[in-house]
């Protein structure tokens, strides 16, 4: 049986960086097995720029992230990328059953980053109604077809949904000749982040409706039309407020999941709210040695983000590796109001700790309340929106006055 200290599962943004961050705090043997055959995940097909601004200090498009970032471990001869190689499970005592380009095989290791990345919802995850017909996709299953092998999808487009990927989309379609009808969102907010709602909506006059649903979808073989009704504050149907729209293509921006079906049968704790693993400020799930990072643990708006997060599981997974399990007592987040969930859900004290969640609502000229016994702090943000996750950064000498629960609320 192979063995190696560190297996990496899945070799996008958050896999290179979590690799990335165990070399350099003292790893000498890292896997990265990807079920493709390249590296960068979903970067590959994002070939419009706004990538790396964090990360980088400069503007690059999702595939030149991707090739700077693999640069950074090419000098890394303990770092190694298996392709074509997808894991079937993982055994109590942290042995992987990969098949693919080497055939069937096992793989011990001393740990196991999960970086397995989100899928988009289908038609089928929404109850879609109306005939079965061609001409519906998912906006990722349409950038891939575009951006990779040529293909226009439709040329008539509507768009359901407001997540960055559909508004992407929108103008990708409009740039190739389509005429993209409007962008539909069930909320009454987008769900996108604000710059991606103004280059790519308000830039090329794309209506948006907000609190709008597609209620039904109409044709024989293709696509013809679609049913367009507005909902209520409740997201209830409206009777009489029905229009339709004559369109050949349908696009589904509703929402993304993270990748988790490899973990979610060996009885590790899952969040409800953000779908993936429990883990504590070390990136460590519910199973000893194995940790989370990425769009796997929850869904982000940047990637600069993904590879912050990576990075500093792979540096946690080093530590666990080298010197085992962290000791001492965890102290535990409680969620109140406008919190809509927490990562890490628990924490060690003695260390810095960024801590990422979204909201609930929108809100002007919020304050984010975290108090417990010994720390009382508000921290002003100019707006928060459920669509744009939150960081806040917690010094190491406010979480050591801390006893007991560390508390979290939006103030207005």
């Amino acid at each position: 049986m192979r063995q190696v200290e560190l297996a990496v599962i899945g070799g996008g943004s958050a896999g290179m960086a979590a690799a990335l961050g165990a070399v350099e705090n003292g790893v000498k043997d890292v896997l990265i097995l990807e079920r493709s055959f390249e590296y960068g995940g979903i970067l590959e097909q994002c070939i419009h720029n706004g990538f790396g601004l964090h990360t980088f200090k400069e503007e690059l498009s999702g595939p030149a992230y991707a090739e700077r970032y693999h640069e950074l471990l090419e000098e890394y001869p303990e770092i190694s990328f298996q392709y074509e190689s997808a894991v079937l499970k993982i055994s109590e005592d942290n042995v992987l059953t990969v098949t693919g380009r080497n055939g069937y095989e096992e793989i011990k290791a001393k740990a196991i980053v999960l970086a397995t990345g989100c899928r988009e919802r289908s038609a089928g995850a929404i109850g879609l109604r109306g005939d079965r017909v061609q001409g519906v996709y998912t906006a990722g299953t349409a950038q891939q077809y575009l951006n990779k092998e040529g293909y226009l999808v439709g040329k008539r487009v509507f768009i359901l949904g407001s997540g960055d990927i559909g508004l992407i989309m929108a103008r990708r379609m409009t740039l190739e000749g389509a005429k993209v009808v409007g962008v539909a969102e069930l909320m009454p907010y987008s769900n996108g982040l604000a710059r991606n709602i103004k280059q790519c909506l308000e830039d090329f006059d794309i209506p948006l409706y907000l609190s709008h649903t597609v209620k039904a979808v109409h044709g024989k073989g293709r696509l013809e039309s679609i049913s367009l009704i507005a909902v209520d504050e409740n997201r209830q149907e409206i009777p009489g407020s029905e229009e339709i729209i004559p369109v050949d293509c349908l696009l589904l921006s509703v929402g993304l999941i993270p990748e988790n079906e490899l973990i979610e049968n060996m009885g590790i704790e899952m969040d409800k709210r953000t779908r993936g693993a429990v883990i504590d400020s070390t990136y460590m799930t519910s199973k000893e040695g194995i940790f989370a990072c990425g769009n796997a643990l929850h869904v982000h708006d940047l990637v600069d983000y993904v590879s912050e997060e990576g990075k500093r599981c792979g540096k946690a997974a080093a530590e666990y590796i080298l010197n085992g399990k962290k000791e001492g007592e965890r102290t535990k987040s409680v969620l109140h109001k406008g919190i809509s969930y927490m990562v890490p859900q628990s924490f060690y004290k003695g260390s810095d700790i960024d801590f990422m969640f979204r909201v609930t609502g929108i809100y002007k000229k919020a304050k984010i309340h975290v108090y417990g016994e010994g720390l009382d702090k508000r921290i002003p943000q100019i707006s928060l929106v459920p669509s744009e996750m939150v960081k806040i950064h917690m010094k190491k000498e406010d979480l050591d006055k801390l006893q007991g629960e560390l508390h979290w609320e939006v103030e207005e």
